[in-house]
């Protein structure tokens, strides 16, 4: 686990994205609304309990830690340099930040989004084969082959602790747990 002095505290919300089907991708929207306690207004992921296709078919009460998907912008100029083009949105994340080591933040980090809005991270978000099929080859760039830090780099996942309107241009301000930090899981 990396240390807390190491990690970037502030970054920026350089997009936000939603859809209310089950798509890979989800168009970029000017802003969002997060509703505590149950994700994105409007999108497919949003709900108390999971919404994630085969967890709900299997296990539908269980609580959704997947409400809200954040990807660093950072991720896609290092897919870029690999021959990937990805933008915003395209892997199915509500949030896109820059600034921030989103995949190093420990369990039970609150990210403070804007005016009011708050999301606690849960977990990395494991990358499925619906990435392949978005872009082959793309599953295997986001595996990581580091000997620290996170397994892959697709985003981390989270729930949100406080409603309100997020924006491209809002910052967000990170607030880390209690030590011992735990890394996140793979969810």
């Amino acid at each position: 686990m990396q240390h807390a002095h190491e990690l970037s505290l502030e970054g920026r919300v350089v997009a936000v994205a939603a859809d209310r089907g089950h798509h890979f991708s989800k168009p970029t929207r000017d802003s969002i609304i997060l509703v505590e306690g149950h994700g994105v207004e409007g999108d497919a992921h949003a709900g108390p309990f999971v919404r994630h296709r085969y967890l709900a078919r299997r296990r539908p009460r269980l609580p959704n830690l997947r409400q809200v998907h954040l990807i660093p912008a950072e991720l896609f100029a290092s897919l870029s340099e690999a021959g990937f083009e990805v933008a915003a949105g395209d892997m199915g994340e509500n949030i896109t930040t820059t600034g921030l080591d989103l995949e190093r933040m420990p369990l039970g980090t609150l990210i403070e989004l804007g005016p009011t809005a708050i999301i606690e991270l849960t977990g990395l978000r494991t990358p499925c084969v619906l990435i392949d099929r978005f872009r082959s080859g793309l599953k295997r760039q986001v595996l990581s082959s580091a000997e620290t830090g996170p397994p892959f780099k697709s985003g981390v996942l989270g729930v949100v602790r406080a409603g309100g309107t997020v924006a491209a241009r809002d910052i967000a301000q990170i607030r880390l747990p209690s030590p011992p930090f735990r890394p996140l899981p793979a969810l």
